[in-house]
């Protein structure tokens, strides 16, 4: 069965065309998936019966099922998901004073196997669909339907890393932001990445959305051990691809930065970050560590994240701290596939398709 949610909806209009299909009733299916959030096609009214007949048919809005969903006591909602083949994934909605960010996957699983991360551990069993993507986007818009809330940002910061999937997530991007009534630019979407140079420039032709770039560490001994992939693009090779990294005006680089107690928290590692990031239009997200069963690892102090974040503002470097969201529940960084999905019982929500 085709899906409406693998197309932008000007190509969509060429499907149907090439289906025997009126181009132009994309449009209006677009407008009830993506503006009313209707995906059933017995609902769209404006349709012809034996149309819609022919749509359930031969075409799906669907791409995964809500399996279900977990509340913070912060009111982060984690979102467990089933795709058709069986597998689950999750995705967090994380709800702040002025945005909604749905916090994304791209794979079921990881393959980069950071030492840190829960998601590594799991392997990699496949890439998601473009679709696949998109649906978590409408899922989350679903839930906050409710609150009279809709999706405001979304951050490719979930399970796997999406620039080795970075077809199925471009194109994705590609159809959130060209999708009607969604409302979500290219500077409403981050991609993360841990830092799989060749692909960056691609990323940056293809999609104009902003870039985030998980670090971890100072020096190539530290990092080889936290994320494997720098024994392939080290250091210094992945900050000058930033340094060419084409940015918008005002725009900066998002450095992710995981403190770990006795690991990459030291004075030191605050003046070697400074001078990696010399030259770099960067932003520097502090992450004190979240922990979750099986790790050795332990999170910086809080003083000593006041700390270290006070010494990069010293020395010029804008910085935040991001404190967890969602850490109760296995949904803050690091944490996703912590916990087997099928072990949840639904706390709010019901299993559905």
């Amino acid at each position: 069965m085709k899906s409406i949610l693998a197309y932008p909806p000007d190509e969509l209009g060429q499907a149907f065309a090439a289906d025997g299909l009126e181009p132009y009733r994309a449009g209006q299916i677009a407008r009830w998936v993506y503006g009313r959030g209707v995906r059933d096609f017995a609902d769209m009214t404006d349709l012809g019966a034996a149309l819609r007949v022919r749509l359930a048919e031969e075409w799906s809005t669907r791409a995964l099922a809500l399996e279900s969903v977990r509340a913070s006591r912060d009111g982060t909602r984690k979102l467990v998901l089933e795709t058709d083949d069986g597998a689950r994934l999750e995705a967090v909605i994380i709800p702040e004073e002025r945005r909604r960010t749905v916090c994304v996957s791209s794979q079921l699983g990881c393959s980069l196997d950071c030492s840190f991360c829960a998601t590594g551990r799991m392997g990699l069993g496949r890439n998601l669909r473009p679709e696949e993507i998109v649906d978590q986007v409408l899922l989350a818009n679903e839930i906050l339907a409710a609150e009279d809330e809709r999706v405001s940002n979304v951050v490719f910061m979930g399970m796997g890393e999406p620039l080795l999937n970075l077809r199925s997530v471009v194109r994705a991007i590609l159809i959130l932001i060209g999708a009607p009534f969604l409302g979500l630019g290219a500077r409403r979407i981050t991609v993360s990445t841990a830092g799989v140079v060749p692909k960056l420039a691609e990323l940056a032709e293809a999609a104009p959305v902003r870039l985030a770039v998980s670090l971890h560490a100072t020096t190539d001994a530290v990092r080889d051990e936290l994320v494997p992939l720098n024994r392939r693009f080290p250091l210094e090779r992945l900050l000058e691809a930033c340094r060419r990294y084409p940015l918008e005006r005002g725009d900066r680089i998002s450095f992710e930065y995981a403190l770990i107690r006795g690991v990459n928290d030291s004075p030191a590692d605050v003046r070697r970050l400074v001078r990696l990031l010399h030259g770099i239009r960067a932003k520097v997200n502090l992450i004190p560590l979240n922990e979750h069963p099986g790790t050795a690892y332990r999170r910086t102090a809080e003083e000593d994240v006041d700390r270290f974040a006070d010494a990069l503002a010293k020395s010029h470097v804008n910085v935040t701290v991001r404190r967890s969201r969602g850490d109760d529940i296995y949904a803050a960084c690091g944490q996703l596939g912590a916990l087997a999905p099928h072990a949840y019982a639904p706390s709010c929500g019901e299993s559905r398709r």
